[in-house]
């Protein structure tokens, strides 16, 4: 998401804070305890978000299979990013790389070694529900969790941003957005940029949950290979 944008994102943060619960507007319960949690309208930075994301995959931490929705998700802070997979992982692990074109430097994102709460963990059923509106720093979420084999993602291809930009206003109806970077994945060397997150189980984004929920029931169903118990901590 270029800086421009976000800016214009972001006026007026505490109303998109406040009516979304943090970030985490919806955690419920499916039949055959299957999680759902919602992270919507964006990845809010970590001082705005830290608690309600603590509180929400904590909540879900017990459930035999995760549903995490995107579908709405507009992008975000990338801390936030490695905050959530540090929930959906057992131990610390290499997310993604970002290269700065400009200083010839990389920064490194990995999921943390130790989390508020309880983990879901690495092993359990995991989805993830795409749509095109799907964007930016939820993309990396969707993609980071895919490219690991840690995540199922559900739905449509993503909008494929994958480059972090910086706006300038050339004249009062015309803005240049130029990419000053972009981000490497360590499992494919490459990113999401353009083509979007491609999902392993297309469909149309509004039946992407009802997908996804039957996967995870096929998946818990007795015979299949059993699942580990959620860890009881971080």
């Amino acid at each position: 998401m270029s800086s421009a944008v976000m800016a214009k994102f972001m006026l007026g943060p505490w109303r998109f804070v406040g009516t979304s619960l943090g970030g985490a507007p919806r955690v419920q319960l499916l039949d055959g305890e299957v999680a759902v949690v919602e992270l919507a309208p964006m990845l809010f930075p970590l001082e705005w978000a830290a608690e309600p994301l603590r509180a929400a995959l904590t909540l879900a931490s017990r459930a035999r299979a995760l549903i995490v929705d995107l579908r709405a998700n507009r992008g975000g802070d990338p801390d936030t990013v490695a905050f959530v997979c540090s929930y959906l992982l057992d131990e610390r692990t290499h997310l993604n790389t970002m290269y700065w074109r400009g200083s010839e430097r990389t920064e490194q994102s990995w999921s943390l070694p130790h989390v508020p709460g309880a983990r879901f963990g690495g092993s359990k059923p995991l989805y993830v529900l795409s749509s095109s509106s799907t964007f930016s720093a939820a993309e990396e979420l969707a993609y980071d969790l895919q490219q690991l084999g840690r995540a199922t993602v559900v739905g449509e291809p993503t909008r494929g941003g994958a480059h972090p930009c910086n706006g300038w206003i050339l004249h009062p109806h015309l803005e240049a957005t130029v990419p000053v970077g972009r981000a490497i994945n360590p499992v494919s060397s490459t990113n999401w940029e353009g083509a979007g997150v491609q999902p392993d189980i297309p469909c149309a984004a509004a039946d992407s949950l009802d997908r996804a929920h039957a996967l995870a029931l096929e998946r818990l169903a007795p015979g299949q290979p059993s699942i580990a118990t959620a860890p009881a901590g971080s």
